[in-house]
């Protein structure tokens, strides 16, 4: 996808526009053929990125970076395909064909590729059962809060999207109050508050500890996801 797409008998050299949530995706998606774009985990700073980017000056769009997790059946470093992006009662469906090919070579090891729906959200979901709440109401294998940005902006633009999310946390656990508010405005860790935190509540480390071991794994994962940015099938034909 991040290859230069016919359209009729020319080339669009347009970029496509990857939008991430944190420093370290942004890093993973970055080279020639894309145009990153990154959150910082703040939903309002997503949208106004977005509000003064020009839509003529890429070909499409892709959610890309790690997600927490809602099927219980997914592990961190699982690779959800959305086929779908869900936020409130608005619904976006995402194009994107994969060569089974490219799936093959990322599930390779323990890592699974499952295609299913992404659920969008303005806050961080913590607690176990609000992420069981979320696969309740709406079905998804997962959740993030850039996605439904994204698929909105790309809709509203006329341009195909399509959205690659790796899990971080699963289902299974709850994240730390502590990981989420360490984020600073630049999507980077902000290590001072960790160790103040921790100063503060020792107790914290085993499941700050968890935590980072599965965001490792899960950035290990969408590493061997950029495959898919570069040599993908692309945006289904409908879509350009």
């Amino acid at each position: 996808m991040g290859q230069a797409t016919s359209v009729g008998n020319s080339i669009d050299p347009r970029p496509i526009l990857i939008v991430t949530g944190l420093v370290q995706e942004a890093r993973i998606a970055a080279g020639p053929g894309m145009t990153v774009i990154c959150s910082s985990s703040d939903p309002q700073q997503l949208r106004a990125l977005l509000t003064v980017f020009d839509p003529s000056t890429i070909r499409g769009v892709i959610s890309f970076g790690v997600a927490g997790g809602l099927d219980p059946s997914l592990r961190s470093g699982d690779v959800v395909v959305a086929t779908e992006v869900l936020a409130g009662d608005t619904r976006w469906l995402a194009g994107l064909s994969l060569n089974e090919e490219l799936i093959a070579s990322v599930a390779l090891g323990r890592r699974r590729v499952v295609r299913g729906g992404l659920a969008g959200v303005e806050e961080v979901v913590v607690a176990r059962d609000g992420k069981a709440a979320l696969r309740s109401e709406t079905g998804a294998a997962a959740v993030d809060m850039e996605s439904h940005i994204a698929a909105a902006y790309a809709a509203e633009a006329g341009l195909p999207f399509a959205a690659l999310r790796v899990i971080s946390d699963p289902a299974s656990r709850a994240l730390p109050e502590l990981a989420r508010s360490a984020v600073k405005p630049n999507g980077d860790i902000d290590l001072r508050k960790v160790l103040r935190g921790l100063a503060r509540n020792p107790m914290s480390l085993r499941a700050l500890v968890s935590t980072g071991i599965d965001f490792n794994r899960a950035l290990r994962s969408l590493r061997g996801c950029r495959s898919f940015l570069l040599g993908g099938e692309g945006f289904v034909a409908a879509d350009l």
